[in-house]
């Protein structure tokens, strides 16, 4: 059996930028040891540059569960919450694959804060992972309650972000 001797729980939240870039460098670091990583990103549906650069290490996976438009907080559509629980269903399953070291679940927290995703099943999903297996979860809006389960919780908070200063979102760098 693969995985870690002791797999934690990492949690990274904020409004400041870096969460999804913390979760790729413990990928990174997780494959130069010859660990096999998969990641879930919910809500997400555009062309990053994470997809091109996951098909050339070998033992890294990234799935995306969303569209390229905003969900809507106050009223998400139909479509958005079927591709959450698509993307739930796939790391229901993930989570319990043998040879799987490194599950990240990329914007959860945003997907429970915008109800897509039940709080309760992830609280459950948190108490219940395998030992050996190194969960990571992204995402503005953590709900206490996932913070208060996670061995690691690091806050992202913005001083000033450059998107103020009228640069647009760059390819390689934002997306």
């Amino acid at each position: 059996m693969s995985g870690f001797e002791k797999g934690t729980i990492q949690l990274y939240t904020g409004n400041g930028k870096g969460k999804t870039t913390a979760a790729l460098g413990a990928a990174l670091r997780a494959i130069g040891h010859g660990k096999r990583v998969a990641m879930i990103q919910f809500m997400k549906g555009r062309l990053y540059g994470e997809l091109e650069a996951a098909k050339k290490l070998e033992g890294f996976t990234i799935e995306q569960h969303g569209r390229d438009e905003f969900v809507d907080s106050a009223d998400p559509a139909a479509i958005d919450r079927e591709l959450a629980a698509g993307g739930w269903r796939r790391a229901e399953e993930l989570i319990r694959d043998n040879g799987l070291d490194m599950l990240i679940l990329d914007e959860i927290n945003v997907a429970v804060a915008f109800g897509l995703i039940e709080l309760e099943d992830v609280l459950s999903f948190m108490k219940n992972k395998p030992e050996r297996i190194e969960l990571i979860m992204t995402g503005r809006y953590a709900p206490e309650e996932m913070i208060a389960l996670a061995d690691t919780v690091t806050e992202m908070r913005e001083i000033r972000h450059h998107y103020c200063r009228g640069v647009a979102a760059r390819k390689g760098i934002e997306y």
